[in-house]
């Protein structure tokens, strides 16, 4: 999975470029490389810059009270229940992730790093930057690690950023996706439906009921 857009609604460096009052420039960037407009590395490392001297108090504060998207921790109980092994390969921060992996329980998880230093960020981030090829990189290393051929992999995303893990994967599915992502997705779901996903998988309707409440089934 990816994770900003997808497993939660926002995107995270958006949310700590508003605390910082550069919410337009950053949000401005961040568009146009959701939509393939420009390339991620250079997008990130532009607007990570625009976030120097931001307390990581704040970090600390948005990822405590971060909620993910509708339906997507009954899709992850479920699918960890059916057999799967769960990934998220995030062009988004690590702080931001690994509360994620905390809450669902996550096997893998890929971010990149910002870098803290006397409490505040530097406006630089980790090298090397997670980009659209480092997480179809990261998604064979993790099949290579599990066994597993291409074929047998899903990937889950939303944006430019994900088009070589979906293109590359066994099934691809994008949700509510950019119009880059919608010519590699094998199919396309809406965000208010994630655990819609099931369907996608063939997992059996009697099964499904078992799993993933009423209110999540409709597609």
């Amino acid at each position: 999975f990816d994770v900003d857009g997808t497993l939660i609604d926002a995107e995270m460096i958006d949310e700590l470029a508003n605390v910082a009052g550069v919410g337009k420039k950053v949000s401005e960037i961040t568009s146009k490389a959701m939509n393939g407009e420009i390339e991620f590395k250079e997008a990130l490392r532009e607007r990570v810059k625009l976030l120097k001297d931001l307390p990581v108090s704040v970090l600390n504060s948005i990822a405590e009270n971060l909620e993910v998207t509708p339906g997507a921790e009954e899709l992850i109980t479920s699918l960890k229940i059916l057999g799967y092994k769960i990934a998220l390969i995030s062009g988004g921060f690590t702080q931001f992730v690994e509360k994620i992996k905390e809450k669902l329980g996550i096997d893998y998880v890929y971010a990149n790093k910002l870098v803290i230093k006397n409490g505040k960020l530097t406006g630089e981030v980790v090298e090397p930057i997670i980009d659209a090829e480092r997480k179809a990189g990261l998604m064979k290393e993790i099949a290579n690690k599990e066994n597993l051929l291409m074929e047998q992999v899903v990937a889950v995303g939303d944006g430019a950023n994900d088009r070589f893990m979906l293109q590359n994967s066994g099934l691809g599915i994008a949700l509510y996706p950019k119009a880059v992502l919608q010519k590699v997705a094998s199919g396309v779901i809406t965000k208010d439906n994630l655990a819609g996903i099931l369907y996608c998988l063939g997992a059996p309707e009697e099964k499904l009921k078992e799993l993933v409440p009423d209110k999540n089934q409709s597609t």
